[in-house]
């Protein structure tokens, strides 16, 4: 790994100059006045990426505004009009994907190829939503009485608040922004203040593909103005990705206020290796799961059930790829895994894993160390497999890092108990060429996206995503599904006056 290139531009092209945060406020762009915000690279922290400041409280009291002045107007916008601004923004993020891609990486950690793949992924969601106009809009029933129809059609909810995690700063977004406008909703969105430099990126995609004013504002702030955003009293839905205990904080205060909420929420999703499975697929998928954004995924695959017939020659397989894995700088070539996103988050990490290493029953089988090299002083942590004898932390609490948790089980009715032995229910994967066994996974494993011989990551946006249990609340997310949330159906009795009665 070489050494940082600190505030200049790199051989490579790309310029590591720090950019310029701003707020986009009833249609105009803000610099902000609360506190100063610094945005850093977290392999060189260092290296200053953005720099701005907060938003204000008078700020957010401006876009909710403006966001209920445009409602009226952007909901009667045929949605043949509002499609093609998402189609646009799309284009746009396509076009400076390369640019805004490394720009994630530098910020976020993930390795480059990585945030280049996402900022074309959120131009797919994007183009996903601008399609909508292209599809049934309501539905018609049949009425028990002559001459009347049934109509069931979906109107805007109006203002919805948006708060986004920094783990994918431009997926998640656009898997919740595309659809609210979509649907003719308005947007306040407030994005993970470790990771503004991204939303800036979208927002601007949409202002210049011909968004309206005040149909999008964005606030990058604190957790505190997350809050006061989800409790503004001009909000009329809130939709929310994060930690689990935030999650539950804002479900009971939507639930005071009356307001539908919808939350992605944590994940301990399991990996289950039966005795048939293909060890070399299942190796590749485990590790691209647990290790891939340096293990910062809700779907990331942190716990790993063996059948134990074959235990000991995957783990071997497992322990000996892992530890052979590429950690450095994400925007070098070559590297297949950066830095998790803090300092703060590296050592929070490190201590669980530091502290497991005295309790009786667990064993690290590779990783588990903090790195002695003075080129790896950034927030990196080793890839990490620990086996355990038993139930143990590790097994229960999400790290969000790129540590994997083993147990092993004698059988698949067994395979599949632990796989379940969690409170979340985000996701899972099942290994396995025996048609029995992926039978009962799809009736057995309570979660919300279940993988057969892939890794537990990933979603596509044409179909639900979501968790069962602990993991979500509230309608899914992505696909038509995301409809139930960012609308409102009316029912509608039409018989003509002169229909027989």
């Amino acid at each position: 790994m070489r050494q940082s290139a600190g505030n200049s531009a790199t051989a490579g092209g790309f310029n590591r100059s720090a950019r310029s945060l701003r707020h986009l406020v009833a249609g105009q762009w803000r610099t902000g006045g609360g506190a100063d915000l610094l945005d850093v690279n977290p392999a060189w922290p260092h290296e200053t990426v953005a720099v701005g400041q907060l938003a204000e409280d008078c700020d957010l009291d401006s876009a909710v505004a403006a966001a209920q002045d445009a409602f009226p107007r952007w909901a009667a916008t045929p949605h043949h009009v509002r499609g093609p601004i998402l189609d646009r923004a799309a284009d746009i993020l396509d076009t400076r994907a390369e640019e805004w891609g490394t720009e994630l990486s530098w910020e976020e950690g993930k390795t480059r190829v990585e945030g280049v793949g996402e900022v074309r992924r959120a131009a797919e969601i994007l183009r996903y939503y601008a399609s909508e106009a292209s599809r049934p809009v309501g539905e018609v029933f049949a009425s028990p009485r002559p001459g009347e129809q049934i109509q069931v059609i979906h109107r805007p909810v109006g203002v919805v608040a948006v708060v986004t995690p920094f783990n994918f700063p431009v997926a998640i977004p656009a898997w919740k922004i595309a659809p609210a406008l979509s649907y003719g909703n308005t947007v306040v969105w407030k994005p993970a203040s470790l990771v503004p430099l991204l939303a800036v990126r979208l927002a601007e995609a949409l202002v210049e593909a011909g968004l309206p004013e005040g149909v999008l504002s964005l606030l990058i702030g604190n957790g505190t103005l997350g809050g006061q955003l989800v409790e503004h009293p001009g909000v009329d839905a809130v939709t929310f990705t994060g930690s689990t205990s935030v999650g539950r904080r804002l479900i009971a205060t939507c639930g005071h206020l009356a307001r539908p909420v919808q939350t992605e929420m944590g994940g301990k999703n399991a990996a289950v290796v039966l005795a048939d499975a293909d060890l070399e697929l299942a190796v590749g998928e485990v590790l691209a799961g647990a290790l891939r954004s340096a293990g910062q995924k809700c779907t990331a695959t942190s716990r790993l059930v063996v059948q134990e017939s074959v235990a000991d020659e995957f783990l071997a397989l497992l322990t000996k790829r892992a530890a052979a894995l590429r950690v450095g700088d994400p925007l070098e070539e070559g590297t297949e895994m950066g830095p998790v996103v803090s300092l703060q988050a590296r050592d929070e990490i490190q201590r669980s894993v530091d502290a497991a290493r005295e309790r009786l029953g667990v064993e690290i089988l590779t990783g588990g160390r903090r790195y002695d090299d003075d080129r790896m002083t950034g927030a990196f942590l080793r890839p990490t497999v620990v086996e355990l004898a038993g139930d143990d932390p590790l097994w229960r609490e999400e790290l969000f890092g790129p540590v994997l948790s083993v147990r092993r089980a004698p059988d698949v009715q067994e395979a599949f108990r632990l796989a379940n032995d969690s409170e979340f229910g985000l996701s899972a994967a099942v290994f396995t060429d025996d048609l029995r066994a992926m039978a009962a996974a799809m009736e057995h494993v309570d979660v919300g996206v279940l993988h057969i011989n892939s890794e537990t990551a990933g979603a596509d946006p044409h179909v639900p995503f979501g968790g069962a249990r602990q993991s979500a609340y509230g309608p899914k997310e992505q696909g038509r599904a995301a409809r139930e949330f960012f609308t409102r159906t009316k029912t509608v009795y039409v018989r003509p006056s002169g229909a027989p009665r």
